[in-house]
């Protein structure tokens, strides 16, 4: 019972060893420049389909909402105002968690997976290779800068779509709305959304190497390890979130 007990102990402090030994190989060079690139476009070719397909129904269910509140309050001027602020601080950040969680941590977490059941890490290993410096930190790097990259993308979406669909399906004023984006929303609250991203990125990053690199039992391992990995990334991803949304808050309004 004792081990059963200890067991989830130690895979927390695997994981936080491996982290720590990212951030140190992170500046050991020579830097993994190509994997780095590669990584980047096969995290975000599986990804932006489902981050656009996301996105949209998203903008247009807070935009139909929000704008039925403010027509009930008499201010339905507001509504790129509210669309900004809705788009940049919470549903950027929480479609961009989704999207990472469920396709980017999973492709790295299926990738390393494969490789560590064809004892290709054991053979790298074995040529003196390090898979943290050669394998995890590109695919940490790739992760979180593609989550930055995608944040963008939901936020140009947000507000586009959010204009689209309160001028052109609720009668908004467009003059208004454009006028009013800036209006709650400012440099500030985009650098805490980017700050986010990031962070959600890295997060998903290192759990997917993570379980990855310690798969066990063969495919069927290779397949729990990927169901574990989303469950994993959204509780990290929804800690962070909350975190940074508080401290970010404490930041602007000081």
């Amino acid at each position: 019972m004792n081990r059963r007990l200890a067991v989830p102990f130690e895979s927390v402090g695997d994981f936080v060893a491996m982290s720590v030994s990212a951030a140190r190989e992170l500046f050991r060079p020579p830097f993994q420049w190509r994997e780095t690139i590669e990584q980047s476009w096969a995290i975000a070719r599986v990804s932006m389909v489902p981050t656009v397909l996301v996105a949209i129904p998203f903008t247009v269910l807070v935009s139909f909402t929000l704008n039925i509140l403010l027509r009930e309050l008499g201010a339905q001027d507001l509504s790129g105002a509210g669309a900004a602020l809705g788009t940049i601080t919470q549903i950027g950040p929480i479609v961009t968690v989704l999207i990472v969680a469920g396709a980017g941590a999973t492709a790295i977490c299926a990738d390393l997976g494969a490789r560590t059941i064809r004892e290709e890490i054991d053979a790298l290993q074995v040529l003196g290779i390090d898979p943290i410096h050669r394998l995890v930190v590109p695919r940490v790097i790739a992760s979180t800068m593609v989550a930055v990259l995608l944040n963008s993308l939901v936020c140009t979406i947000g507000i586009g779509g959010g204009f689209v669909f309160s001028v052109y399906l609720q009668d908004v004023n467009p003059g208004a709305f454009i006028a009013n984006l800036t209006l709650l929303t400012g440099f500030p609250e985009l650098m805490i959304s980017m700050v986010k991203a990031a962070l959600f990125g890295l997060a998903a990053g290192l759990v997917g190497c993570y379980r990855g690199l310690h798969v066990a039992g063969g495919a069927k391992g290779v397949g729990d390890a990927v169901n574990e990995t989303v469950v994993y990334s959204f509780m990290a991803l929804f800690v962070v979130n909350v975190v940074v949304t508080a401290v970010g808050l404490k930041a602007t309004a000081g």
